[in-house]
């Protein structure tokens, strides 16, 4: 008998679908959070965990004064930013199995999709998809491929270097009409402690270092992220 596996499941809906002009899109949150174990300076929210960084660099670039404790108060900080901002949250993935109850991308199986061609499709306000990682294999835009290609779609490569950005020629009915939106698809660095040795091997990051020693990848993300939030 082969051991049994970790049923990992998103623990959040999306977040704003219908206001939003730019959504965040990354996988799942740490197994945690799906079994309700959090640590103290978690918050019960999308992008929550205490070692992830996409709040504490959203913080910095907004001068946002967040909580990080697992209060309703922090989670309410959250919310009322990505309001403000028209900022939602789609995490493609819905669920999937693992072996080893980690966080990884690659230790997904079997993993269920959320439909996000769907959302696109459904709320055409949203403008922009803002990847929290590349096309690695399991990761957002790795997925988010996927969808399109069952779609018939696919998409231009409008920048190569990091982060990459790509237009989407998305179709729509409109009233009976049949038009084509364009969506922009921006892929981040992604905002996690696994992500900084490729930060560390980017030419441009390595240039600033070199310009100012104090200069870290968190840093680097700030600036990074501060074009496109």
């Amino acid at each position: 008998m082969g051991s049994k596996l970790f049923k990992h499941t998103h623990p959040y809906k999306p977040f704003l679908l219908e206001e939003a002009t730019k959504l965040i899109v990354g996988t799942l949150p740490p197994p945690r959070f799906t079994t309700g174990e959090l640590k103290p300076q978690d918050v019960d929210f999308c992008y929550g965990s205490c070692n992830g960084q996409l709040w504490p660099i959203l913080d910095r670039i907004f001068d946002l004064g967040l909580k990080y404790e697992t209060t309703q108060e922090a989670v309410e900080q959250r919310k009322q930013f990505l309001r403000e901002h028209k900022i939602g949250v789609c995490d493609i993935v819905e669920s999937a199995e693992r072996e080893k109850i980690d966080a990884s991308d690659l230790g997904m199986q079997n993993v269920v999709l959320r439909d996000l061609v769907g959302h696109l499709k459904k709320y055409p306000n949203i403008k922009t998809l803002l990847f929290t990682g590349g096309n690695s294999k399991n990761g957002p835009e790795f997925f988010f491929r996927r969808q399109l290609k069952e779609n018939g779609l696919k998409l231009k490569v409008i920048s190569n270097t990091v982060p990459r950005i790509h237009h989407l020629e998305l179709p729509f009915d409109f009233n009976g009409v049949k038009k084509t939106r364009t969506v922009r698809t921006v892929s981040l660095i992604a905002p996690s402690g696994a992500a900084n040795r490729a930060v560390g091997s980017l030419q441009a990051y390595k240039d600033l270092k070199s310009k100012n020693p104090e200069f870290n990848t968190v840093d680097f993300r700030v600036m990074q992220y501060s074009e496109f939030f």
